[in-house]
């Protein structure tokens, strides 16, 4: 009896109590107790009498004290299950936590609370690094070129501008032990609604940290805080003779591209963001300061945290402080630009460039609408040949660059190229990489209206099915009468679209940018090759990934933010939608 006694209080402690509803506990524990004591009876079979004086006194035999010591080992069981659920409220039991069951968020954002949490900012940071102006907060939510249109709701409370990692920790304690929900903002250059303040809040900017705090040019890295721009850290790097090789938009910031996972001209090359950091220093939900690694080029050291926070889009900690891997800057740069009938031809040219071995540093395409944009708005010096268009980049010795150029120029030929011009000195080299870097500001100068908007997005697709969805996304963009151009990294498969519309056109557009990533689904891609998922791809990755991925992603939101304070909503829904708010597949 004894030993049933303890194997119950063990089972009824653990999930085996998960069977039964929760709603009628109270009502099983009483029948377990009252079943315990009517199938008690003395070893004689026969109840036994009293035989004390005082009537209400118990002889207890060997046999009662079993029984108690078995109904207190039940009772210690169900009371350490209450403890736990008390302890450890939510799914306890489960790997991923799918969108029903996850304990929509509890913010506090009344006045009331606000005000006071502006005057403890005060304290911490002092009046100047706190900002709470109504007209001055409207930046902070958008910018022109973002393809999420926030609501009129979605604006920060205050704005606060620490600069050091302690003073990031203290004012997340102050957000964690008053629920205020808070957005990260750097640069401001991410396209898909990033640091849109969906919740309202707090938004850390970090304009405040831009420093390069270490240059180890013999061990080849930098430390850096997270408003250094990546053109400012080259230029600095330069003197060195090293550079940083991710080159994403103009004006980009180190802790958004690590946010955003980015990439950019030199990818193919050199790889994307997530190749390049070596370690992190990171502020939690509730301030804890977490550094991820030390500063070897390599680690089996437990979890690969780093990588668990690039990418996360500032859902999951706040980026302080990044250790960067660095390369030798070439010495020698060299050009060559390519225009061909169809962009057919240009995807035929480089796979025969890769399939040769060519090393080339960078390939990109822009077709024909890009190239007239770009003639259009005069963001360039000069005229281009109005068709697809591919812009090599070369790297090393002058005699291996010469030689590289050749065979490129044999075949482009062998594709039927229209046109072929390469950089015989660095101005020419700038010259003709300029193109490529001006492509989304000449769509943006082709703006009629100050209320036109400019949908910038991307998607990934295996090498061989590039071309394919280029000429079926060019096809559909002609066809919906909007004003689109397309660039391409086509040397790993990832390609954007810049759609010009205007509020009129909206529904135009999202089909458009719909249907695209839909085909790159289809043809095993993936929904963003580089800009992030924000809040426009985040219903799509259910499509791309499966729903127990996202449940998964979810569950990890939950363990490192569990009163989900850090830029709600993006990456995975934190809530049910309403009725008509994802787009149908």
């Amino acid at each position: 009896m004894l030993r049933t006694g303890v194997r119950a209080g063990r089972l009824l402690s653990g999930n085996a109590w998960s069977s039964f509803p929760s709603q009628r506990h109270g009502h099983l524990v009483s029948r377990q107790f009252s079943s315990v004591g009517s199938q008690y009876r003395p070893e004689s079979g026969e109840p036994k009498q009293e035989t004390s004086s005082h009537p209400q006194q118990k002889h207890w035999t060997t046999g009662s004290l079993v029984a108690l010591a078995s109904s207190a080992l039940l009772l210690s069981g169900l009371a350490g299950y209450y403890i736990g659920i008390a302890r450890c409220p939510g799914p306890i039991s489960t790997s991923t936590t799918p969108l029903e069951e996850f304990p929509p968020p509890l913010h506090d954002t009344s006045s009331s609370n606000i005000q006071a949490a502006i005057e403890e900012f005060i304290g911490i940071l002092g009046k100047n690094n706190v900002i709470s102006d109504k007209e001055a907060l409207a930046p902070y939510s958008t910018s022109e070129w973002s393809s999420y249109t926030p609501r009129e709701t979605e604006v920060s409370s205050v704005v606060v501008s620490p600069s050091t990692t302690e003073e990031v920790s203290r004012v997340m304690e102050v957000c964690h032990r008053r629920r205020l929900p808070v957005t990260a903002y750097s640069g401001g250059t991410s396209l898909e609604g990033h640091f849109a303040p969906t919740r309202g809040g707090v938004c850390i900017d970090f304009q405040g940290m831009d420093q390069i705090l270490a240059v180890h040019s013999d061990d080849m890295d930098v430390v850096v805080q997270p408003a250094v721009q990546w053109e400012v850290l080259n230029e600095e790097l330069a003197k060195e003779g090293l550079f940083f090789p991710p080159d994403p938009g103009p004006g980009a910031m180190i802790g958004g591209m690590v946010g955003t996972g980015c990439s950019g001209t030199n990818a193919y090359h050199y790889g994307t963001m997530r190749d390049w950091v070596l370690s992190l220093t990171v502020v939690l939900a509730d301030g804890t300061i977490v550094k991820t690694k030390q500063r070897p080029r390599k680690s089996s050291a437990g979890y690969d945290l780093t990588r668990m926070f690039i990418g996360s889009e500032g859902t999951l900690g706040l980026v302080t402080e990044a250790t960067l891997k660095l390369a030798v800057k070439p010495v020698n740069e060299a050009v060559a630009v390519a225009s061909f009938p169809s962009i057919h031809d240009a995807a035929r040219c480089v796979s025969d460039v890769v399939k040769r071995g060519v090393n080339i540093a960078a390939v990109e395409l822009l077709d024909e609408v890009q190239m007239k944009c770009i003639n259009s708005s005069q963001t360039t010096s000069r005229s281009w040949d109005e068709a697809p268009t591919l812009f090599f980049k070369f790297s090393g010795a002058p005699g291996e660059v010469k030689e590289k150029i050749s065979i490129v120029q044999k075949l482009a030929d062998k594709a039927n190229k229209k046109t072929f011009t390469f950089a015989r000195n660095s101005d020419e080299v700038d010259e003709l990489w300029s193109a490529r870097k001006v492509a989304l500001w000449s769509i943006l100068q082709m703006k009629q209206q100050a209320t036109d908007h400019v949908w910038t997005t991307d998607v990934a697709v295996p090498m061989g099915k590039l071309p394919d969805i280029i000429e079926q996304t060019r096809e559909e963009i002609s066809d919906s009468g909007l004003l689109g151009g397309i660039v391409g990294h086509v040397g790993d498969g990832n390609f954007h679209a810049m759609l010009l519309f205007n509020e009129d056109q909206r529904e135009i557009a999202e089909r458009v940018v719909h249907n695209m990533v839909k085909r790159a689904v289809e043809m095993e891609g993936t929904v963003t090759g580089e800009h992030g998922v924000g809040m426009v791809k985040r219903d799509y990755l259910e499509h791309e990934l499966g729903k127990t991925a996202v449940d998964a992603m979810r569950k990890l939101k939950q363990a490192f933010d569990p009163l989900c304070l850090l830029n709600c909503d993006k990456v995975v829904r934190v809530q049910v939608p309403q009725q008509g708010e994802v787009p149908e597949w």
